[in-house]
């Protein structure tokens, strides 16, 4: 009995051991949770930080959320984390803490030592530097490093080529710096394979890639990069086509789209611009509505240069605009809003115009801030402005004051912005520049059918010390013409609008083949020019010249063996000019006028008066063709005071001045000799017309038909039977080529005289071709 109460009490023991062992199985997790919930819950009583080298612990500590004597907190030490990972200072970052220490163990990002290039042909250093996110002596990260990858492929792909890669790599250097050199593969310029359009049948394809920019590739287009692709070519080629076709009547015309498909093999684009013309308008009605009581709205009517039943163009709209505008300023009100109402009648087909002239906000020029200029002084742009402080705001006159610092060509570019005053009814006006070189070093060489080939060697600098004066030493080295010429100029004289500045040359010019002499001058000479407006113009000379006469041939005219060799003179003249042309260089519209007087006799050995009188005429029959009619024409009077007039004096005809002819191949001439003896006076005139020649305008090819007209008469000291002296007309008619080459403009004129004179010096083929490099 007792052996049975020993198992039962066994059998008892057993189990309570069982439900002990049980119980603290459980609860061992418990306590375990429970002391680290103790230690994680509890206050930091110090931070430390390891790792760094280069930044402070007081830097690391600034980013951390938390600080000694918080209580551990598991979300603000992961928002610590976070903030110390964006700071782009660390490669890597950890926390712990253990009894109350906070450990921050940091890992520095490095510093750039250095960035290169290699591999780039196409975009220099700079180009790619300036692109660049990192810089040397700023800290690495892999992030930015990306970042500026993308940067150089996206410089690369508007630079039309898609095929570019770069990879950069990473060299370790000592005290934890690193070179980042960026290994570039250019590859070759994404083309044009295609460009089509879908949607137009008033213009075929051909004739919208006239309007475009962007050109199919082609192997005659090495010297234009129009043939690669580029995004933003694209989008200004959808705004070339809006105006095209508002400029010719589609006032509904739009592009629907422009996509760009890249072939399998990376190396082309085919472009399609999908266009919705719309019907094709006419003007209707045109009108002009005052709400200034003072301006007459139905005089300024006939200033507009719109007809009814003229098909619609926006530009014709904008011209009337800015005419209304000037009309309107001149009548002294500064503040005026122009607005075209156009009402489109869609039935008829036509459009209304009404030009609604109000008063617009009065707006004043507070200040006018000029940046970006390092070299250039403040003064030489300020000068330019059509706009002073104080004076009430005109988009007219800041237009035109932008087109005057561009002249300057001083600048890459002009930003000429309005921003607010201080007050409502003020305005500053930032004119932000960007510079560029304006020193010149330049070597030419060309050919001309009356000076044979030369060649050139000039040194320029166009914005001397930053003040806009201009400084220029000339070389010329030629078959007929040798030549050194020393210039400055002072665009702003005396703080006045006033260009003065002097001349100090030396030229000896062979006149053998015309009139049986060779010509030394050495001179000098003063000159001043201002402005009265923008078109007119005046400017006065004083010259003082050494000339002597070589190498005459023994059987020379006797005219010319009669003159004194050697002589000075000292003259003193003036220009007038007006001039409504809209390039001088290469005009397409205006017209001008040039008067000229010389008198020599302030000193010297010649006594003489020299008039000459100059003009022409440019109308465009057809402006988006290109197609220009103009007319020009010189004549010229030359008398001696007391004195003769010597052949070097002068006017010759022929040459440039009237082709058919050589130079000096009209006009009094030495029977017994042949020598040209120049005329007292000389008219010339010409008529022409430049067109396109129908070839893509990356050429820049133009022809031109013409007809010169002209002559030449009158010699002093000649006898009966002497001289050749009818001064009757002559004329000729031709056809030529012009081309504006990379090289420089080259000319080639082929004419036939038909009104002449059996002694007249003819010439068929012209040709004028000069370059710098």
């Amino acid at each position: 009995m007792n052996d049975g109460k020993r198992g039962v009490n066994l059998l008892r023991t057993v189990k309570a051991a069982a439900i002990v062992a049980a119980l603290l199985g459980a609860t061992t997790p418990m306590i375990v949770s429970t002391v680290a919930y103790a230690q994680s819950s509890g206050v930091i009583r110090d931070i430390k930080v390891d790792g760094n080298n280069r930044i402070e612990s007081a830097t690391v500590d600034a980013y951390l959320t938390v600080a000694a004597g918080d209580p551990y907190d598991a979300q603000k030490i992961n928002d610590s984390l976070k903030a110390l990972f964006s700071t782009g200072l660390f490669a890597d970052v950890s926390i712990s803490f253990n009894q109350g220490v906070l450990l921050v163990n940091v890992v520095e990002n490095p510093i750039i030592n250095r960035i290169a290039f290699e591999g780039n042909q196409r975009l220099k250093d700079d180009t790619l530097s300036t692109e660049l996110q990192l810089r040397p002596r700023v800290v690495y990260t892999r992030t930015k490093v990306q970042s500026d990858v993308q940067r150089i492929l996206e410089l690369y792909r508007r630079n039309g080529r898609f095929a570019a890669t770069v990879e950069p790599k990473v060299i370790q250097l000592e005290q934890n710096r690193v070179d980042l050199v960026f290994e570039i593969e250019e590859g070759e310029a994404t083309g044009i394979r295609k460009v089509n359009f879908v949607g137009n049948k008033a213009f075929d394809d051909g004739e919208l890639l006239e309007v475009i920019r962007t050109t199919e590739s082609a192997w005659w287009k090495i010297l234009t990069s129009d043939d690669n692709y580029d995004p933003d070519r694209v989008t200004f080629d959808r705004e070339l086509l809006r105006r095209f076709y508002l400029s010719a009547g589609y006032a509904d015309f739009q592009v629907l789209s422009s996509v760009a498909e890249l072939t399998p093999d990376r190396s082309d684009f085919f472009i399609t611009y999908t266009v919705s013309e719309g019907r094709r308008y006419q003007f209707g009605t045109i009108n002009v509505v005052s709400q200034i009581d003072k301006i007459d709205a139905e005089a300024l009517v006939p200033l507009i240069e719109i007809e009814a039943g003229e098909w619609y163009n926006a530009d014709m709209v904008d011209e009337a605009i800015e005419v209304l505008t000037t009309q309107v300023g001149d009548q002294g009100y500064a503040f005026i809003d122009i607005r075209p109402n156009v009402e489109r009648n869609r039935e008829n087909g036509t459009i209304d115009v009404t030009f609604t002239i109000a008063e617009g906000p009065k707006v004043y020029v507070e200040r006018i801030n000029v940046v970006g200029n390092v070299r250039t002084l403040d003064e030489v742009i300020r000068r330019e402005f059509r706009l002073v402080e104080g004076d009430a705001f005109s988009s007219s006159k800041m237009k035109r004051s932008k087109q005057r610092i561009e002249n300057l060509n001083f600048f890459k570019s002009v930003d000429v912005k309005t921003l607010p005053g201080t007050t409502p009814d003020q305005t500053v006006l930032e004119v932000d520049v960007e510079e560029k070189s304006t020193g010149e070093f330049s070597i030419g060489a060309g050919y001309g059918t009356d000076n044979g080939a030369f060649g050139q060697l000039g040194i320029r600098e166009r914005n001397l010390l930053g003040k806009g004066q201009d400084l220029r030493l000339n070389f010329t080295l030629g078959s007929s013409d040798q030549q050194v010429d020393l210039s400055f100029t002072e665009p702003y004289f005396l703080d006045r609008e006033i260009a003065a500045g002097f001349d100090v040359y030396r030229r000896e010019t062979d006149n053998q083949d015309e009139s049986s002499y060779d010509e030394e001058q050495t001179g000098g000479r003063l000159r001043a020019g201002f402005k009265y407006s923008e078109e007119l113009s005046h400017s006065f000379r004083y010259g003082l010249e050494q000339n002597s006469y070589s190498n005459i041939s023994s059987d020379a005219s006797r005219l010319l063996l009669a003159e004194e060799n050697e002589f000075v003179e000292s003259s003193i003249g003036h220009t007038l000019t007006y001039d409504k042309r809209d390039s001088s260089y290469s005009p397409t519209e205006g017209y001008f006028a040039r008067l000229s007087n010389d008198f020599a006799g302030l000193g010297g050995d010649e006594t003489y008066l020299r008039t000459r009188i100059e003009g022409g005429y440019y109308y465009p029959l057809d402006r988006e063709n290109e197609w220009v009619l103009s007319t020009r024409a010189s004549t010229g009077y030359i008398f001696g005071i007391g004195d003769d007039t010597r052949i070097s004096q002068r006017f010759f005809t022929g040459g440039a001045n009237l082709r058919g002819f050589e130079s000096a191949g009209v006009g009094p001439r030495d029977i017994a000799t042949g020598d040209a003896l120049g005329g007292k006076t000389y008219y010339t005139g010409s008529v022409q017309m430049d067109f396109p020649l129908g070839l893509p305008s990356e050429f820049a090819l133009k022809g031109r038909v013409f007809s010169d007209f002209g002559s030449s008469e009158g010699v002093d000291g000649a006898r009966p039977g002497e001289i050749y002296d009818e001064g009757s007309l002559r004329g000729s008619v031709g056809v030529g080529v012009g081309w504006e080459s990379p090289f420089g403009p080259i000319g080639v004129d082929l004419s036939q005289a038909v009104l002449k004179e059996d002694y007249d010096k003819e010439e068929v083929f012209r040709l004028n071709f000069g370059t710098r490099f």
